[in-house]
């Protein structure tokens, strides 16, 4: 396998960000960088000197969330670069669209819509290296990631690991955690995962059918569920029950 692309952690580590957002370069001197990270003046500098040899940079997004895409307008405007990404990313120079191109000198990266994470995801195919940028599609430890924010989240979110499926990658990059060079067992990894709470819920809704959200979470997680996230887990139990009821199932 080719060497791994050069990255820069932002260092923002957390439950939802692990080691913190990996800003990827893919390119020697007409370069893409993906995922800007947070609007933090320190690693927006550190990101300036780590693209200081580039003559070209796009900046490229998966998606709007803030650790994602928060430095991008500062780094822009430091180096005199376009936004490119998603159209629910405010400010972004050019709304890519699935399938579009992002061309850097070590080959060109296309546009994945992968929808769940958010409503507008995107992935990035590194052909020239049978690569992908996933973004929060997955993360590199573990089994799960955030699928709660939309109406349809979680069917959008099983169709997009099912369209890496095949792909026959070789590798995923995710914004959060290492690499994921076994690609097959890890997708299995993460549709077992989700499905397994889809059918949690199903089979309690079956016995309980007008069972809260409150009552559900003690089916679905017990008493895992870590301090400071029971809001988050709440609302991944909504869009289960959602999906589970049929509306965000089509």
């Amino acid at each position: 396998m080719e060497p791994h692309p050069e990255y820069l952690s932002a260092g923002n580590a957390g439950p939802f960000t692990l080691d913190g957002t990996r800003s990827y370069r893919v390119g020697s001197k007409e370069v893409a960088i993906i995922d800007a990270g947070p609007d933090v003046e320190s690693h927006v500098r550190a990101l300036v000197a780590f693209l200081q040899d580039a003559e070209t940079v796009r900046i490229v997004l998966t998606h709007r969330h803030a650790d994602h895409s928060a430095a991008a307008p500062a780094l822009a405007a430091a180096l005199g670069a376009e936004i490119w990404g998603p159209a629910e990313v405010e400010g972004v120079t050019r709304v890519l669209e699935d399938g579009d191109h992002i061309p850097t000198d070590e080959g060109d990266l296309v546009a994945v819509r992968t929808p769940g994470h958010t409503r507008g995801h995107l992935s990035f195919h590194w052909s020239a290296r049978n690569a992908l940028f996933a973004g929060d599609l997955l993360l590199g430890r573990g089994d799960t990631t955030w699928v709660a924010e939309y109406p349809g989240c979680v069917g959008d979110y099983m169709r997009s690991l099912e369209r890496l499926r095949s792909m026959d990658l070789a590798v995923i990059y995710p914004a959060h955690g290492p690499p994921l060079t076994e690609v097959e067992s890890a997708l299995d990894r993460y549709s077992h995962h989700r499905a397994s709470r889809i059918e949690q819920v199903r089979s309690a809704l079956a016995d309980h059918p007008d069972a809260s959200v409150e009552e559900l979470l003690g089916v679905v997680y017990g008493d895992a569920i870590p301090t400071g996230l029971h809001g988050a887990a709440a609302r991944s139990v909504s869009a289960l029950v959602e999906y589970v009821r049929g509306a965000g199932a089509g």
